[in-house]
């Protein structure tokens, strides 16, 4: 598997060795990030973005790179997040394939591409990875901390783990802890990779690829990503042109079917299986409650108590946003977020927006998310 990387990444190394927090650790280890704007001189216009699974650190087009980024619309000059304003830093999660060490990585020890030796991921280790690229670019304390979904998560664990390290949060389709739903459509996407002879055990090659378990955990991704509602509105019942048929038995027939394959076949030699795997199971582990009662010693401590330790350590003024549609992270866990982040004396939000779009929506929705985000940074 080849790594794929934007041509305007660049690297920071971590700390040899980068110790995990379940145990093992790693040598020569990097994040990869971009950055758009100018850092003021007093540094007090950073804004930090942390992505969901799969997204690269190329979030915009810059001099560097041209091509558009995945939050295009959101980062630039004049846009929500404007770059003539703040300096925007995006990292790509550790444990990923484009670009920041991950499982599809060689390690230095063997020479070898890291695979099942890769140590056990958790949401902190990016958490810690990404505040070490804060730390290295100078900045002392960030404007704003942006999560998005899986990036939420990693937003929160940076918060606990380094209080006061930003004046303002935006948490969009985050959690501070994984549900029974989210666990069970991410178990299912693991095991379909698995179950692929191809897989062999996380030892496989371009010639040899589980091809056929990563359509599968794609299409489950893509149907929660979105909402019953855009799939009726957008697809019917339509059936494929009799040209477009598959004509296997139960083959593709209708047009949804046409564009989950198109969609899970795009994706499949981009993202790399074992960082899939690990990724997706950092998110299942993660509840912001046990990773408070595992630095502070109080094994009582709940996500809501965690929150307000949060809410208390420094940060002024928060806002979580989510949709009604939502359910892979369901709009009850922003809810929470921001109710949490408030009992701490955080100035924080709850921001339930009606896109019909699912988990989806902070990226196509940005005539509602745009204004909300940009709205709030005004404010800082």
């Amino acid at each position: 598997m080849t790594e794929f990387i934007p041509p305007g990444t660049r690297w920071i190394d971590l700390p040899s060795p980068f110790t995990m927090k379940r145990g093992g650790e790693l040598h020569g280890a990097r994040v990869a990030y971009e950055t758009w704007g100018r850092l003021a001189q007093d540094g007090g216009n950073a804004i930090l973005i942390v992505t969901g699974l799969s997204p690269d650190a190329h979030a915009a087009a810059s001099d560097d790179d041209p091509q558009p980024g995945w939050w295009e619309a959101m980062v630039g000059p004049g846009k929500p997040i404007d770059t003539d304003r703040w300096f925007v830093v995006c990292v790509n999660s550790l444990g990923s394939c484009k670009g920041s060490t991950g499982p599809a990585s060689i390690n230095p020890d063997t020479g070898r591409v890291y695979a099942l030796d890769f140590p056990e991921l958790s949401i902190e280790d990016g958490a810690r990875a990404a505040a070490h690229v804060v730390d290295t670019l100078g900045i002392k304390r960030l404007a704003c901390l942006i999560g998005n979904s899986m990036g939420g998560m990693t937003a929160l664990a940076l918060l606990a783990e380094r209080p006061g390290i930003a004046r303002g949060h935006i948490n969009i389709s985050g959690a501070a802890r994984a549900l029974p739903f989210s666990i069970a459509i991410r178990s299912l996407q693991r095991e379909a990779i698995r179950l692929d002879p191809e897989w062999n055990g996380g030892n496989y090659g371009d010639e040899h690829y589980p091809e056929s378990g990563m359509r599968m955990a794609r299409k489950l991704g893509v149907i929660t990503y979105r909402s019953a509602l855009e799939w009726d509105g957008r697809f019917g019942r339509v059936r494929l042109d009799s040209d477009r048929a598959d004509d296997e038995p139960f083959g593709l027939e209708f047009e949804v079917e046409s564009y989950l394959e198109a969609h899970a076949r795009r994706f499949i030699r981009r993202f790399d299986p074992n960082c899939y795997l690990y990724l997706s199971r950092s998110m299942d582990w993660f509840d912001i409650g046990e990773h408070c009662s595992s630095r502070c010693g109080d094994h009582d401590t709940d996500a809501r108590a965690a929150l307000a330790a949060i809410g208390a350590g420094g940060l002024e003024k928060a806002m979580a946003i989510g949709v009604h549609t939502d359910i892979l992270f369901p709009l009850q866990q922003q809810e929470e977020i921001a109710e949490g982040l408030r009992a701490g004396g955080c100035d924080a939000a709850f921001l339930p927006l009606p896109s019909p779009q699912g988990h989806d929506a902070f990226l196509v929705d940005i005539d509602r998310f745009g204004p909300a985000v940009g709205g709030f940074l005004a404010e800082l």
